[in-house]
């Protein structure tokens, strides 16, 4: 897409290198990482299995951190960016948080929030408008998970 910058190309691929994390500790393969003025300020990817919690997602975390870093759970002017489409879960706390801009690379087609199903982030009646971006590295991501579930099925078989 055309408003996607070099910069958001080097920070999908530092979220593609968390997820890749993920998945080499079994989990689903999402990483997200939070900027705010250039500098990444909280990091995370999907450890529900790790942590024993359901809101392990790596947006969540990532989130969390930020918060952590800035003394603050208002996120304001910062940019949120995931391999993956966010679910239900984390476009709640998107808003809650007041990030700015989410850029995420591959659509989700199952449970995805902002396009795929629910749409979340467009409705009227939310008190805090994120601003979508999508496509970012969207095969690598989209291909990673993919994989993942492909090598799952194959090993249940």
């Amino acid at each position: 897409m055309s408003d996607h910058t070099t910069a958001d190309t080097e920070l999908m691929r530092r979220a593609l290198h968390l997820a890749e994390l993920a998945r080499e500790q079994g989990e689903v393969p999402v990483g997200a990482v939070v900027v705010m003025g250039g500098e990444v300020i909280g990091e995370g990817f999907n450890q529900p299995i790790a942590h024993n919690d359901p809101s392990a997602h790596a947006e969540m975390l990532a989130l969390r951190a930020a918060a952590k870093h800035l003394g603050n759970y208002r996120l304001q002017d910062a940019s949120l960016y995931v391999t993956i489409e966010p679910c239900i879960m984390c476009c709640g706390a998107l808003v809650h948080a007041r990030i700015s801009r989410l850029v995420f690379a591959a659509r989700e087609m199952r449970a995805g929030a902002v396009v795929s199903n629910a749409r979340l982030l467009g409705s009227s009646w939310l008190n805090h408008r994120v601003q979508v971006s999508e496509g970012v590295l969207a095969e690598e991501c989209g291909e990673l998970m993919r994989a993942f579930f492909q090598g799952r099925r194959q090993r249940s078989q």
